[in-house]
């Protein structure tokens, strides 16, 4: 069967690999469509310590039941659409003991410590999959992302006396945006780019702000009485992001990092003390996370197309991957077509 592979930094090749049986407890299933985010562009770009090339990327996934093993539960029948949760688990290690199996240490995510879903058929754990009657291909595939951004708004103890700005309108901060008015806060969306903001407040956001037009200190106090929000969510990557995100917060206030800093980031500490603040790292996500992103996206909550960039058959894939990396702006969320574009449940 055909797969994906991102051989080189800047190169990618449609390979060959065996069809896979399911073993006990273990279903086949028919990858219909895939997600790119920003872990599979710094792949390609050479630049995700996690990855050995060549990888085989994927991991936001939309697909059918093919066959089940022994063991699995009758429910999980040939041509369920489903999608899954790409993360293992230890069961052993502390965060698994404390019950926090998404930060597992010997975590091996789909696409990135291992091959991934760009591919015709995988296998997975029965206990992986995630249900969700009704939902599109198209919006499968954004339950993973979303589910992330949920996460994060989960550690951060959203609530519906919160103020919350996120910092950055990518696939996985719209999930933070969403995630954060589901649970009834008000959020204030920040981007620099205007499209992402126009998205954003579809997804949840009461308020935005692009800081290459107004500066963004000033407009977060003029938008909470001069306190600053309570929640800061980044969801960016980067040192002045980082920065921005403890200097912005209320005193007393809780800041989530999803995203990872290219470099050190340095900072002034003393507000850490200062203020009193809680600081947060927001790693992948839990089943629950993922519930609720397949409740949210069930009531018709969220913006799926506005958030789509481009959709293109795996045959594509490293076209696309190529255009992300030339004018990474321009892109929200690419997905990849594997199994037949059919919209069918």
């Amino acid at each position: 069967m055909k797969a994906l592979f991102i051989k080189s930094p800047g190169h990618t090749e449609i390979g060959r690999i065996a069809r896979p049986e399911p073993g006990p407890g273990e279903v086949l299933l028919r990858v219909r469509m895939v997600g790119l985010c920003g872990s599979d562009i710094n792949t390609y770009r050479g630049r995700n310590p996690l990855v050995e090339l060549p990888r085989i990327p994927g991991h936001e996934i939309a697909a059918t039941i093919e066959a089940a093993g022994e063991g699995v539960p009758a429910g999980f029948r040939r041509g369920l659409s489903v999608t899954l949760s790409p993360y293992t688990a230890c069961g052993t290690c502390p965060s698994c003991r404390r019950g926090r199996p998404n930060a597992c240490r010997a975590n091996q995510t789909l696409g990135v410590q291992r091959d991934g879903a760009l591919t015709e058929y995988i296998v997975a754990p029965w206990q992986k999959l995630v249900e969700a009657p009704g939902l599109s291909l198209r919006e499968l595939c954004l339950v993973e992302p979303l589910s992330v951004g949920f996460h994060a708004a989960a550690r951060g103890r959203v609530g519906e006396a919160d103020t919350v700005a996120v910092l950055g309108c990518g696939a996985v901060g719209l999930g933070a945006v969403a995630g954060a008015a589901f649970r009834g806060a008000r959020v204030i969306a920040v981007d620099i780019d205007d499209t992402k903001l126009a998205v954003a407040r579809k997804a949840g956001a009461k308020e935005s702000i692009n800081p290459s037009s107004a500066p963004l200190d000033q407009r977060l106090r003029e938008l909470t009485a001069g306190d600053g929000p309570g929640v800061v969510i980044e969801a960016v990557g980067s040192p002045p992001t980082f920065r921005a995100a403890v200097e912005m917060v209320a005193f007393t206030g809780r800041v989530v990092y999803i995203g990872y800093a290219k470099e050190p980031v340095t900072y002034e500490t003393k507000l850490f003390v200062q203020k009193e603040l809680d600081i947060l790292g927001s790693r992948n996500a839990l089943v629950e996370d993922f519930k609720d992103v397949v409740r949210m996206l069930t009531a018709g909550r969220f913006p799926v197309e506005e958030t789509i960039s481009r959709v293109v058959p795996v045959e594509s894939a490293g076209e696309a991957f190529a255009d992300w990396d030339r004018n990474p702006a321009a892109f929200t969320k690419i997905l990849v077509e594997v199994g037949g574009s059919g919209e069918t449940q």
